[in-house]
């Protein structure tokens, strides 16, 4: 079992959706490897994602950032894809709307996937992140999104940037 302090996301690619459970807080301690998960499922032409948000207690602007990217990525394919996030608790939703993140993502809050089909998830490895450059883009796809934003992480950019440099 996982360590309960650190979020857990369950992932399900099927057909042609790929369905993420999140446990526990999403935040920078495994953004890195979820976003290689993602990167892989697009690189497999997964153009639908499912992000069902009932255990979710809480997202940090690093995976914030990451659906961002993921949302901004989907809007620019052909054919166009889509981001559904459901069940979110009203802290996500004021979180997403504070951020200007709920007029480029779906929401839904009650659709989504199947409770009874545990059996077909994975768990993804939790392991801190080790790439400045992933949390640096996922605080950037943040401001593309909205630049009401550049303000509110400018100094993480800003920091992020210095890291880059000097490694």
């Amino acid at each position: 079992m996982s360590d309960p302090r650190q979020p857990t996301f369950l992932v399900c690619p099927y057909k042609d959706t790929v369905t993420v459970r999140i446990l526990g807080k999403a935040n920078y301690l495994n953004s890195g490897n979820f976003r290689d998960f993602i990167d892989e499922m697009l690189s497999k032409e997964y153009r639908r994602f499912i992000f069902d948000l009932e255990a979710c207690r809480g997202m940090d602007s690093t995976f914030l950032g990451i659906l961002a990217g993921l949302a901004i990525e989907l809007r620019d394919e052909e054919p166009f894809g889509t981001l559904l996030l459901c069940k979110l608790n009203p802290s996500i939703k004021e979180l997403l709307r504070n951020l200007g993140l709920d007029t480029m993502l779906s929401i839904d809050s009650e659709l989504c996937c199947d409770s009874d089909s545990n059996n077909e998830f994975t768990q993804l490895n939790n392991k801190e992140i080790e790439d400045a450059r992933k949390v640096l883009e996922a605080h950037e796809n943040l401001v593309v999104a909205n630049q009401d934003n550049k303000a509110q992480f400018e100094d993480v950019i800003s920091f992020l940037r210095n890291q880059i440099k000097r490694d």
